[in-house]
């Protein structure tokens, strides 16, 4: 894989940053915190790591697809497609507006370029992943599945019950990433219901499991890369992505307070002048 061009995936992390602050606060409503956590995964995924044609098929026949299952982190999401093309970037002004393609949580049937699944139910995504994994599978398809869960959404049975599945049927063309930041609507994942140790139970369920520093770019383009050298060897791939909710506006970091709040004008103008534009705002 060609060497990632840093400094120009660096910038692309801090106008998506802007670019989430802005959808949030323009309409009062949204989820900021998860979204600036998750800002360099999903720039690595679009703008390095995966394979995916200029434009969208549904079926994704012959390309890496991507699914998030912690749908609520839609912002950093939409950015993402519209700074790599799926969509007009001007789109992202109507961000949960009124017949908007851009819904709170992301939904299909408007038909926005780039999203395969209505999401959001939390528990869900890892088995819709599994599902297009299997069909790649039987259609002899060797491009990879990634899909995106949130820390807190470890808590939900179906993700055990879709674990065993994907170890037990040796789904080995899927890479998934926990968004492991400790925060969860409620407040800490620990004082609400403790995961214990995360990377033992899903080595345990049988799969390979990796760590990674989430807001590291380079860490996190490492790990992915990593990750699609062990498929193929009869075990799903796990990604435990350590991140800071709100990473990139310091009054927004680590605070589960920020996992669903807009900021007001002061603090939007506060994190505005934090985040470097680098690509022009919508």
């Amino acid at each position: 894989m060609p060497h990632p061009d840093l400094p120009q995936l660096q910038k692309l992390c801090s106008q998506i940053r802007r670019d989430i602050v802005r959808q949030v606060y323009n309409c009062q409503s949204g989820h900021p915190g998860g979204s600036l956590g998750c800002t360099e995964f999903f720039v690595a995924l679009y703008f390095h790591i995966m394979k995916r044609n200029a434009s969208f098929q549904m079926n994704g026949k012959d390309e890496d697809i991507f699914f998030l299952s912690n749908g609520h982190i839609s912002p950093v999401w939409y950015a993402t497609l519209a700074r790599s093309g799926y969509f007009d970037v001007k789109e992202l002004a109507t961000f949960r507006q009124i017949n908007s393609r851009l819904q709170g949580h992301p939904a299909t049937h408007e038909h926005l370029p780039g999203i395969r699944v209505a999401s959001g139910s939390l528990g869900q995504g890892l088995s819709v992943a599994i599902g297009a994994a299997l069909a790649k599978k039987l259609n002899k398809d060797d491009r990879t599945v990634y899909v995106l869960m949130g820390d807190g959404e470890q808590q939900e049975g179906q993700v055990w019950e879709a674990s065993m599945f994907a170890a037990h049927n040796k789904i080995d063309n899927l890479i998934a990433t926990i968004d492991y930041n400790g925060q969860q609507i409620d407040g800490p994942v620990d004082q609400v219901l403790s995961l214990k140790d995360l990377k033992a139970k899903w080595e345990s369920f049988g799969w390979t499991v990796l760590e990674s520093n989430g807001n590291k770019l380079e860490e996190v383009i490492a790990v992915l890369e990593k990750a699609k050298t062990l498929l193929g060897e009869g075990k799903p791939v796990m990604n435990l992505m350590k991140t800071a909710m709100g990473f990139g506006v310091d009054f927004m970091m680590g605070s589960h307070k920020w996992h669903g709040v807009a900021p007001n004008e002061e603090e939007f103008k506060k994190a505005m002048a934090q985040l470097e534009e680098t690509l022009g705002d919508f």
